[in-house]
């Protein structure tokens, strides 16, 4: 690491940060609404999005600043193990391409800005609504905070992070700093800012990627040596080479099928596509999402590039932003840091405005202020999106980072457990409500329990998210485990609940609701912001 600070990439990153921010602000005025007090408009944008910011949107959503910085740096640590994200990235595509239509046409139908929004309407159930909302806002916070954690490593290896002895205040400034225009920009000009800077954002990453994978190789002799290099050290740690053992393969296997399911469960991930102006949108962009995963798999080699050219680094989440500074001139590590840090302010913002709609929809709305307006509802939402931030920042600045990592983990084996309540509901009204409460509750339960039974290196609990699979005795996903858990419990509940003829709540869908798209009657092809929560279509 370079002495001091890197100040040519430091003003680099300034001149891009700067940018982004004016960008930020001037997007409340961007395809601005007659009345911009509602959801509607500051949560989904108008639901007026085409397919190419659409795309722009998603994958800065769902490529975040802790992809560009863990998944190398899970391939630095682990070797080829840590490839288990491109997997999961192909397989999820078809798997939405079936039900984010389903869903964005009954939403579009009926006005629902959140996926509890659409459980309530389905099932009849407040109860399974909390559920899932509250599930949506803890799996969210900490993925919120990895975002920071992302900016923090970039500050870091950039040396404005400050050392160990530095005054706490002066050490997190720079991040306080990004944290308030990020939280004030969110607040003005609710999800318009995302999507405008996620055009900046990803095409600097795109060509952060494409330089490395050429020049970088090129610096380090080619990838012949770049992979001789990484076998040597992973079969001197005795890992056994580049490729994980027989014994690692369940757990591979069941953590990309399991995150490939979840994925689509978090808040963020719907709130972009329901900003969209169509179902067709939506399978454009399933199509044409996987050029993510392409970039996705050739990030990943830049693990077996850090070791190659032999970083060395504590925390394995300084791996990349490392190389970088070692590789790369210092103008061009700047726009390299710049992609990083503004992958972290998009998704961020995102999943602050998702977990804020949760939590104004299907807390304040259902259980506290039944009769909110519209105005009221947006104005409860951005106050507690700034909130989400300020519970994100003060996780980051008072936690060790491997725990925000780790909690991280545990809200992906939390929002799988949606995904009956969600998916099973676009597609049937066979499953009880109750006995879908029941079977979510399981899965929560033996997966945070057993999420805490796992030991790392550096910590006794929630220590990773992979124990040995009950009845098999292979190592597998958690998340995986406890989901096959709830699904058995929701279909035995459910059959005992039907023979016992328990009470079924109100469906206020209907069969054509799940294939209505813009322009068919009763849907608007843009959602006038004053019916927004009431029915909208109806």
């Amino acid at each position: 690491m370079k002495d001091g600070v890197n100040g040519v990439a430091l003003a680099v990153f300034i001149v891009f940060f700067l940018a982004v921010t004016v960008m930020g602000f001037l997007a409340s005025r961007w395809r601005r609404a007659e009345n911009e007090h509602s959801l509607d408009e500051w949560g989904l944008g108008g639901r007026s999005f085409g397919t190419w910011v659409t795309w722009f949107l998603l994958g800065g959503d769902l490529y975040t600043a802790y992809t560009f910085v863990a998944v190398p740096a899970a391939i630095y640590a682990a070797g080829a193990a840590g490839f288990f994200a491109v997997p999961y990235t192909i397989l999820v595509y078809p798997l939405i391409f079936t039900f984010l239509p389903r869903l964005w046409s009954v939403s579009h139908r009926h006005g629902y800005v959140t996926t509890s929004d659409f459980v309530r309407g389905r099932f009849g159930s407040k109860g399974l609504s909390l559920a899932v909302a509250l599930t949506g806002i803890l799996a969210t916070m900490p993925y919120i905070a990895l975002q920071l954690v992302g900016i923090q490593a970039v500050l870091d290896v950039m040396g404005v992070g400050g050392g160990e002895n530095t005054n706490w205040f002066i050490k997190d400034l720079p991040l306080l700093i990004a944290f308030g225009v990020l939280a004030a920009y969110t607040y003005s000009s609710g999800l318009r800012a995302p999507a405008l800077i996620a055009f900046v954002k990803d095409t600097l990453i795109y060509i952060v990627i494409a330089v490395a994978i050429i020049y970088i190789p090129i610096k380090l002799g080619g990838f012949d040596e770049i992979f001789a290099k990484a076998d040597e050290k992973f079969t001197a740690a005795g890992a056994g080479g580049l490729v994980p053992p027989e014994a690692g393969q369940w757990t591979y296997a069941t953590l990309a099928l399991g995150s490939a399911l979840a994925l689509f469960m978090y808040p963020h991930s719907i709130t972009a596509t329901l900003s969209s102006r169509s179902r067709d949108v939506i399978r454009r962009n399933t199509t044409i999402l996987p050029l993510y995963s392409l970039m996705l798999g050739l990030l990943a080699l830049l693990g077996f590039m850090a070791i190659a050219a032999g970083i060395k680094v504590t925390n394995g989440q300084l791996a990349i932003p490392q190389l970088f500074e070692t590789m790369f001139p210092d103008w061009f590590a700047g726009v390299a840091f710049a992609a990083i840090g503004i992958g972290a302010l998009v998704p961020a913002a995102i999943m602050s405005i998702a977990a804020a709609n949760l939590f104004t929809r299907n807390i304040y709305k259902d259980f506290i202020k039944p009769d909110a307006t519209p105005e009221q509802e947006t104005k409860v939402s951005k106050l507690v999106s700034l909130l989400v931030k300020v519970g994100a920042l003060a996780f980051v600045l008072t936690m060790d980072k491997t725990v925000a990592i780790n909690f991280q983990l545990l809200g992906g084996i939390w929002i799988l457990q949606t995904f009956p309540a969600l998916v099973g509901g676009l597609f049937t009204r066979w499953f009880h409500r109750w006995a879908l409460l029941a079977g979510w509750a399981v899965g929560m339960l033996y997966g945070t329990v057993a999420a805490y039974g796992v030991a790392s290196p550096t910590q006794k609990h929630f220590g990773g998210s992979s124990k040995e699979i009950p009845g098999i005795g292979e190592i597998g996903y958690i998340g995986l485990t406890a989901f096959v858990l709830n699904l058995v419990v929701t279909v035995v509940l459910t059959l005992t609940l039907r023979a016992a003829k328990a009470p079924d709540g109100v469906d206020e869908t209907s069969p054509e609701d799940y294939t209505a798209d813009a322009g068919d009657p009763g849907v608007q092809v843009e959602l006038p912001p004053a019916t927004a929560g009431a029915g909208a279509g109806h």
